[in-house]
């Protein structure tokens, strides 16, 4: 059904944050050969079902093994707390046992029982991953002491998707949202950045963030424990191509996503417009 010829790491999201943590992961690896998709087209994807996100993901994963991926990363909270479990219980076995499809949630609740000194953790994330839980379930089976308290930001998604992260408009939504988390909890000492757009925001957020509490954004922390994960799996590493090429897909229009793009790579970037 898919190439079975080695080929570069996919990584998917539903928009332009997944560059956030595409970018630490070439910093770490820039040898390896990369795919990125992005479905600006359909985003945001935190407001959406739980069925809805894992056909669109299915989509985006079937995509890119069709491209020659051998592993895709879900560079996505929603898509990793709504679609990577179904998709590697349900659809890995009948697709191909031997590819894999990797999420951004286990490598960032692994660490937060060493920066946490409270044990009190905040979670800003996507209407989708708050409700889903999983940051809260994932956290509470690795570390039952830890008190999680989450934050939906439906705002925040699309002031980046949007390039209106910048603005003064932005402030309202970030202080907001803040301020009511800090407010449920005065004890949280962390805060998890639970999307991948949120690191755009960063200025914003530091702003209103007490002195004291620890941001936590998780592009270099997925980009090591990918490292890690394929030091572990010298056979998939073998699956890999290793020409430092970047492809950059989108569902949207190409030059939006390209001007995107280029600001993260530091250079011009080609991308191709899809359809999923």
């Amino acid at each position: 059904m898919f190439p079975q010829t080695p080929g570069p790491i996919g990584l998917f999201d539903s928009g332009y944050g997944g560059l956030t943590i595409f970018d630490k992961i070439h910093q770490l690896m820039p040898g390896y050969d990369y795919v990125y998709l992005g479905d600006n087209a359909r985003s945001p994807y935190g407001t959406r079902s739980f069925e809805v996100v894992y056909q669109f993901t299915r989509q985006a994963v079937s995509r890119l093994f069709e491209s020659g991926c051998q592993l895709v990363i879900l560079a996505c909270n929603t898509a990793s707390a709504k679609a990577l479990r179904t998709i590697q219980q349900k659809d890995l076995p009948t697709w191909d046992p031997n590819r894999r499809v990797l999420g951004v949630i286990r490598p960032t609740v692994e660490l937060v029982d060493t920066i946490s000194r409270t044990k009190h953790i905040g979670i800003v994330g996507t209407s989708g991953t708050i409700t889903s839980n999983s940051y809260t379930i994932e956290i509470g089976r690795m570390y039952p002491h830890i008190q999680v308290t989450g934050e939906a930001c439906p705002m925040w998604v699309p002031l980046v998707e949007n390039n209106e992260f910048n603005s003064p408009g932005a402030d309202y939504f970030v202080k907001k949202h803040i301020d009511h988390l800090l407010s449920v909890d005065p004890q949280i000492d962390t805060l998890i950045l639970g999307c991948t757009h949120y690191p755009l925001l960063m200025d914003k957020i530091r702003a209103f963030l007490p002195s004291g509490i620890t941001l936590f954004s998780q592009g270099e922390h997925v980009a090591e424990s990918l490292r890690d994960y394929l030091g572990r799996h010298p056979e998939m590493d073998r699956k890999l191509t290793k020409g430092g090429s970047c492809r950059f897909l989108t569902t949207e229009s190409a030059e939006k996503f390209s001007e995107a793009a280029s600001i993260f790579m530091n250079t011009p970037v080609s991308v191709s417009q899809i359809e999923l």
